[in-house]
């Protein structure tokens, strides 16, 4: 068994003032070189990429198998009780849209599944729950299921990683191997395409906002997508066209995969119900990838609707066991009597005199906004928005253990190392399997590149040679 302690200590040593200053410097030419940036800023900041061991990973593959079938579950009950449906506090819109059948079978084939994994050491034999309470375990805090960003980024770090002269040497006692994810997003959108009826040619369009900071992923994406015989252009919403039952990129250029990267609650405020994408879809004259409802599932009420006692009916003894394993105790706030570790709560004021245990999440959206931990917040702060919650969808969220791992970073002509915390953000293809992982760093509590701070690394899974 591979000791993960011991192989980065090992990476770090490899470090030495000279082949710390040479990789840094292939490192920012890299970045530069292919336009490795979020915005202004540079996509990785150290010199380690994020390390698994394959135990690990294969850890990492259970839990998330052993859950996925709930939140399948939840998502075929929600589409067909829409008494059941309102927990995850849908607009007036969005109950509209998800009456669109998007002509395929999984209702995100591209997702990511956002958790923080503290690895149990491989001599403790403990149930998972007892782990949990110790500090160890998986915590799944939010399911991407709309737009799940950063495979490209992933896949093109993990080649300049590799060709930084430290792995030239760490490869000679340790295996390295990638966790692509391109291909994965290519499938997904040919499997979606001919299960909802596509027999032409393939003509991918990648539909966001010219001006959003991941828009040199769509070029990512774009020449792979090239790169493997299928056409594909990046549009903005505002440049299509639907007439004739087509739909027309830039006006001119008929398209029939929407590889969707634009959030569907920006179009619709943006753009309005009427806009040409929508009405194409909703008229099945393209697949659209992911569809309208995915928003189901996407709603950080999801994990609100797994978690309360209220759904557990639904569920299965196994499915039961994972998700009191691996979900934090989430709920959505109301005015309510709700189970907290076998006891009747009332759950605002209960919220309110246990803040520092709690964090409180907009139910739709993206990169950190609007997020307020309990345990960083005073209260008057905290006590403000759990009114707003009481009015605008909200959840309340416990706390989870947060861990970290040291990363070196060349400072002022010096390699020094620090303490990170991190995630691990494993894509989930068709709801049913995982394969490829994102990794984001911070020294604050809030991991999100899209909130203003930390690195992103590449993944490898490693195993020392024999």
């Amino acid at each position: 068994m591979t000791d993960l302690r011991a192989a980065i200590d090992h990476y770090h040593s490899l470090l030495d003032a000279d082949t710390a200053r040479a990789s840094q410097a292939q490192l920012n030419d890299q970045l530069h070189r292919r336009e490795l940036f979020f915005g202004e800023r540079p996509l990785c900041t150290v010199l380690r990429p994020r390390f698994l061991t394959a135990d690990q990973y294969h850890l990492l593959q259970r839990a998330l198998r052993t859950i996925l079938p709930a939140f399948a579950k939840m998502h075929t009950a929600a589409l067909a009780d829409a008494k059941f449906r309102a927990q995850f506090k849908l607009t007036d819109w969005e109950e509209q849209l998800i009456q669109a059948d998007p002509g395929f079978r999984a209702p995100s084939p591209t997702a990511r599944m956002d958790t923080f994994f503290i690895s149990p050491s491989p001599d403790d034999s403990r149930s998972g729950r007892e782990r949990g309470a110790g500090g160890e375990g998986l915590y799944m805090t939010e399911y991407n299921a709309e737009t799940p960003a950063a495979p490209g980024y992933n896949d093109v770090l993990s080649e300049v990683f590799f060709g930084l002269p430290v792995m030239r040497a760490f490869e000679r006692e340790y295996e390295v191997r990638p966790l692509p994810g391109r291909h994965h997003v290519l499938h997904a959108l040919l499997d979606a395409y001919y299960q909802w009826g596509g027999r032409e040619r393939p003509r991918i369009v990648i539909l966001d906002w010219r001006e959003v900071p991941t828009y040199s992923e769509f070029l990512i994406f774009q020449d792979y997508f090239r790169s493997q015989g299928v056409e594909c252009l990046i549009a903005d919403p505002r440049e299509f066209e639907y007439r004739d039952g087509q739909l027309l990129a830039d006006g001119i250029t008929p398209v029939n995969i929407i590889y969707k990267r634009v959030l569907i609650s920006e179009l619709v405020e943006r753009c309005g119900l009427d806009h040409p994408v929508i009405r194409a879809v909703r008229d099945r004259a393209v697949c659209m990838v992911n569809p309208f409802r995915c928003k189901i599932l996407h709603k950080k009420a999801s994990l609100a609707v797994l978690s309360d006692e209220a759904n557990a009916h639904l569920f299965g003894p196994e499915e039961l066991r994972a998700i009191e394993t691996h979900i934090p105790w989430t709920r959505v706030v109301a005015e309510r009597r709700t189970l907290y570790r076998s006891q009747t709560v009332d759950l605002l004021p209960f919220l309110s005199d246990h803040k520092a245990d709690f964090v409180l999440k907009p139910n739709d959206e993206y990169g950190g906004k609007g997020i307020v931990l309990g345990w960083e917040a005073n209260q008057s702060e905290w006590d403000e928005t759990l009114k707003t919650a009481v009015t605008e969808p909200y959840i309340a969220q416990q706390k989870v253990p947060l861990p970290s791992e040291p990363y070196p970073s060349f400072v002022e002509g010096s390699m020094k190392v620090f303490d990170r915390m991190l995630d691990t953000n494993p894509y989930i293809w068709y709801g049913d399997y995982v394969s490829c992982c994102l990794t984001r760093l911070s020294t604050a509590a809030l991991l999100n590149v899209t909130a203003g701070g930390g690195s992103t690394v590449p993944t490898f899974v490693i195993e020392k040679r024999e």
